[in-house]
This record gives structure tokens, sequence and C-alpha cells, in this order.
């Protein structure tokens, strides 16, 4: 899918149904003219409502959408007929939403699963007809009750993409080359710093027919979660990955430097991000000699997995799907 295809947040007016009027009618018959009160009751508004579906992974398709309503409940009738129940508007969300107040930012609920459903607003009740209000001393109450009126406001919809491993490393690092290596992912890749403007997934064959999906997010730079670069707006993405996998060039000056100013980013936006798994990965490695790269094994971390990688050679790919499918399920 194109770069540009991909939405993750928008801004949508929403509205639930009112509730349907109670019936005040009076019965009247040949038989008898004064049959008494037998207003039905009145039918209750649609809700508004998110349900999650796997198969969708951005919200582009709501991008122009501004305003969504649910029907409102039919009136109640003669004889004691009841009105229809208002349809209610279900929109359809990749897992990871997020509903948010727009105004204050306050965190509404969230799906995370497929079919689940989360109800944004609930529609009005119905209004109950004058036969409940039937009494010794009132028998023709020639009064109903009417609907109660649904709620409306302008929500936020945000989204975390679900993912079991997240690309972390400056721009240029190798991420867009390595998730297309790994998957069937077809980012935009080039040489030349933030190539990657949108988040990408890939589903990871693995052995004996196991699969796992990575994210590939647009380069950090020092400084992102203060909003410098791209990074502050997809650092939220990095959230719900269970392994982070950092990518530092085997060219870089310095690579534990570079990690760690990668890490300290990630923990300044979200010091929870410091308790998850990490791996690190040296990237183009084939611009190397071997003289060279066993001289670098001595200037790399040594808290963290560390693995030289070559996404163009395919040098050490398998070891490395293997590192992160441990680190998965560990």
């Amino acid at each position: 899918m194109a770069s540009e295809n991909f939405i993750d947040f928008v801004k949508i007016f929403f509205r639930s149904g009112n509730g349907g009027a109670g019936s005040a009618h009076l019965m009247r018959t040949a038989q008898d003219p004064k049959a008494g009160p037998d207003g039905g009751d009145g039918g209750k508004g649609g809700d508004v409502i998110l349900k999650g579906n796997r198969n969708l992974w951005t919200l582009l398709h709501l991008r122009y959408t501004k305003h969504i309503f649910a029907e409102d409940g039919g009136n109640g009738q003669a004889n004691q007929c009841f009105g229809k129940n208002g349809n209610d508007a279900v929109v359809e969300v990749p897992l990871g939403t997020i509903l948010r107040d727009s105004e204050t930012g306050d965190f509404l609920g969230e799906v995370l699963e497929d079919g689940e459903e989360l109800i944004v607003l609930k529609g009005g009740r119905g209004g109950q007809g004058n036969v409940h209000f039937k009494s010794a001393t009132r028998q023709t109450p020639r009064f109903a009750q009417p609907g109660e009126t649904g709620t409306e406001g302008w929500l936020a919809l945000e989204l975390k993409i679900l993912a079991d491993v997240g690309l972390v490393g400056f721009p240029n690092a190798g991420k867009s080359t390595l998730i297309s290596v790994l998957s069937n992912a077809k980012p935009k890749i080039a040489d030349y710093p933030f190539t990657t403007l949108k988040p990408n997934l890939g589903m990871v064959a693995y052995r004996d027919f196991h699969s796992f999906v990575i994210a590939d997010i647009p380069g950090i730079i020092e400084g992102a979660s203060e909003g410098k670069g791209l990074g502050l707006r997809f650092l939220r993405h990095i959230e719900r990955n269970a392994v982070l996998l950092f990518l530092v060039p085997c060219i870089s000056e310095n690579i534990k430097k570079e990690y760690k100013i990668l890490l300290t980013e990630l923990q300044t936006f979200n010091p929870e991000l410091a308790d998850k798994k990490r791996i690190l990965a040296i990237t183009k490695c084939d611009l190397l000699p071997d003289d060279d790269i066993k001289k670098l094994k001595t200037k790399v971390p040594t808290d963290i997995p560390v693995l030289f990688i070559s996404s163009h050679a395919q040098k050490n790919l398998t070891q490395l799907k293997d590192v992160i499918w441990q680190a998965l399920n560990s």
C-alpha cells in the first residue's frame, strides 16, 4: 500500500440516535368508544459503535468522513405497538484503534481484538406510552413520555500499530530494506534520509509455518521525544511492540553512542519502553571487510543481543529471525 494511504488519526463528529416518543393514543371502538389508553412505547435510538476488523490496518476509509449519525428510534403507535429501534452506526476500525476526547485528549476506550465492539455513544431511550400512566384515579392519561435525546460530540480516533517487532533507528539505517527482505512489504527505499514517511507492516514467515509481524517506523532523530523531526508523531506506534529491534549501520562513527541516543529518546517519550525486550542489529555489513567487522565486535553494547547483518547480502538474517522468535516466546 502506498505510504500516503497510511492514516493513523481522524477527527469525526458522532451522534447517537434520539429515542422515539411514546404514544398518547386513546383507544376507541364501536363497542367501547372509551376503551382507554393504548399508546405504545417509543423505540430506542441507535448507538455509535466501533468494531475491530483485522483486515484493516489504517484509518484511510474514514479520512473524508466528518459526520457519523446513528438512526433515531421510531415513535410508539396505537394498540400498544412499540416504535422501531434505531439502527446502530457501526464503524469498522483496525485493531489498535484508540478513542479519545478531541478537546481534552482523554482516553475513552480502545479496540484490540477482531470483532470487538466499543460503544462510543449510547442512543437515547424511547419514551413510555400513556398506557404506563393509567391508574385508578387517572384512567385516561392524555400524555406520554418524549424520547430521550441522543448524545453527540467531536471525538478522535488514533491508531497505534499492533506488531510483534518494531524497527528503531536513525534515518537511512536500513530499516525499510530489512523489512522488504524479511517480509512481503514493499516500502519505498532510497539512499537518502527520511525515505520512510509512514509506518510499514510486514508479515515474516518463520520455521514450521510460524510467523510474526514487523513494523518499520519512520526514522528517529535526536530530540524526537521533544517533537523534533518525524519521530514524535510515530513513536506511539512502538508502544505496542513486544520486541524492539534497534538498527545501527556498521559505518556509524560510534555504535554505542547511536544506540544510547535511540534508547534515551524512547525512554523519554515513554519510560515503560525501557522494559521491552531489545535486540541490536548492526546493518550494512556488506560494506566492510571481515577484518573490520571483527574489530567492531569489541565496540558494541554488551547488555543486549547483537547481530551483524546485511540485508543486501542476506547475511545472518536467519539467525536474526531465530533471536527475534526466541525473544517473542521467552
